[in-house]
């Protein structure tokens, strides 16, 4: 009997090990297993300068989304789809840039609000964009005296 309830209490304390690194697995590691829910926008850019799935989309230096996916479209841009807090509501003049923290740093979807009374629905797009900057291209320029005023 002894053994028995050694064993019994070994298997359950393995199983609260196993489940508390499950927990702290997917806490760190940013991941969601059950979405706080939210809704999808779309955007447009010519050069998205190195943007991911699972890439931030911020106002005012605060997270507000994700982005969920990058895709080719039939014009040859580049087609961002996020997916933006319940919470948050964006205008339908609202600006998204794509950024990049710090000189080198991870890229991140910014968009400045817009002032409309319009909102942009589940599935909606946002219409104003700004590419990413592409330092090699303006050093090359520059190195080789193209630069335009």
């Amino acid at each position: 009997m002894k053994k028995f309830n050694i064993e019994l209490a070994v298997g359950f304390f393995v199983l609260i090990g196993i489940i508390a690194l499950g927990y702290l697995s997917v806490k760190l590691g940013r991941m969601e297993i059950v979405g706080k829910g939210g809704y999808t926008v779309y955007a447009e850019f010519e050069q998205t300068g190195g943007i991911r799935p699972g890439s931030s989309v911020e106002i005012a230096g605060v997270e507000v989304g994700k982005v969920q996916s990058v895709e080719l479209n039939e014009d040859y841009m580049a087609v961002v789809k996020m997916v933006i807090d319940r919470d948050v509501k964006l205008q339908e003049d609202s600006i998204a840039s794509v950024k990049t923290k710090g000189l080198i740093g991870e890229k991140y979807i910014q968009i400045l609000p817009g002032a409309s009374e319009r909102l942009i629905a589940d599935g909606g797009k946002i219409r104003e964009t700004e590419s990413a900057v592409d330092y090699e291209e303006i050093l090359s320029k520059y190195i080789f005296g193209k630069v335009e005023d």
